[in-house]
């Protein structure tokens, strides 16, 4: 049997292509149940004639519950006899939150601080909260609200037992063809024969698709330590690059690109680890580690006897990881299978 074998997981946002991108990794497991918390009852409805459909055998497992991680007490009624929690709901629209910041704090900080409060009194084993690599250095409403989310997540942390609930964050770059991905946007002008609109050729952003996404819930359940923020070694392309791979799958030309400038809160390029968290990441193969900050506000010992050493690394972001060309691009998009059907729909060879 293993690790999640007969166990309940929770995923909040489960509706989302993220969460969705979870459910179908341990739904043909052994896992007990799988239980999707969202306030959209239509998106639901939706997945759960789909699962039916598609895993007659397995869609017993999955249990449906319509809640908000703004009300405590609906985040309550969801907890009881839950092993593990993917909290992944939130505002994650970058200009939505810059003209609504409030309700990404409403969500991401205060709702993420439900979840937490409620798996630790359940006696939850394991919560990993998903953020971003906006928060990193954030310089937009989306950033600053989910790098609160992560300091929430420690805070918390250091007031639990591990042994009893262990809270880590795992951080991302931009996932190919989740709800935030600009590529299905792109197919779509594709089909239509419109222009395909991009924000600056020369801005950088990291890529993996949902499946290495998931690889990393699945090493921070197993692997994290509490209060950790684990990272994956991902590379990046340019947006230039990866526009160029889309219209070459699709069969359209370069001059059909437009540049319509950055958006609200957009930044040229992401960061994963910055300067002074590289100082105490700890390299673990494919993935990133920053251990928590567990010292106490006794701040006197510590300038006593401080720690000279630190990592090498200086800073990960897309630009100085390993940047695709337009042939890597190509074939990453290939893999997916979202592309693969929009090309089996227009008829196109891969």
């Amino acid at each position: 049997m293993s690790t999640f074998g007969g166990k309940t997981l929770l995923i909040t946002g489960g509706t989302g292509s993220f969460g969705n991108a979870v459910l179908n990794r341990f739904l043909t497991t052994d896992i007990g149940e799988i239980r999707i918390f969202s306030r959209d009852e239509k998106k639901q409805d939706d997945m759960r004639h789909e699962y039916q459909a598609k895993y007659p055998d397995h869609a017993d497992k999955i249990k449906f519950y319509i809640g908000d991680v703004r009300s405590m007490e609906s985040v309550r009624a969801v907890m009881h006899d839950t092993d593990y929690i993917f909290h992944a709901a939130a505002l994650k629209q970058v200009p939505s939150c810059e003209f609504f910041p409030m309700e990404a704090v409403r969500t991401n900080v205060i709702g993420t601080n439900n979840v937490l409060a409620a798996a630790v009194d359940a006696g939850v084993k394991s919560v990993i909260c998903l953020s971003t690599d906006k928060a990193a250095y954030p310089v937009n409403a989306m950033g600053i609200t989910k790098a609160l989310e992560e300091r929430v997540a420690v805070a918390k942390s250091r007031t639990v037992d591990p042994k009893r609930t262990k809270i880590c964050c795992t951080r991302y770059g931009n996932v190919m063809c989740s709800r935030g991905s600009v590529i299905p946007l792109w197919i779509e002008q594709i089909k239509k024969g419109e222009a395909i609109t991009i924000t600056e050729p020369s801005m950088t952003r990291f890529i993996m698709s949902l499946d290495e996404a998931v690889d990393l819930v699945v090493f921070a359940f197993e692997n994290g330590t509490n209060g950790d923020v684990l990272v994956q070694k991902a590379p990046a392309c340019t947006i230039a690059v990866q526009v160029q791979a889309v219209c070459e799958l699709f069969g359209r030309k370069k001059e059909d690109i437009r540049i319509i400038g950055i958006r609200h809160g957009e930044k040229m390029y992401e960061t994963l680890l910055t300067n002074e968290e590289c100082a105490k990441a700890v390299d673990m193969g494919d993935f990133y580690r920053v251990p928590a900050d567990n010292r106490g506000l006794n701040y006197d010992k510590y300038f006593k006897d401080g720690d000279t050493g630190r990592n090498t690394l200086s800073e990960f972001n897309s630009n100085n990881t390993q940047l695709l060309d337009v042939e890597e691009v190509k074939a990453k998009l290939i893999k997916l299978e979202y592309i693969r059907n929009e090309m089996d729909a227009a008829g196109l060879k891969y």
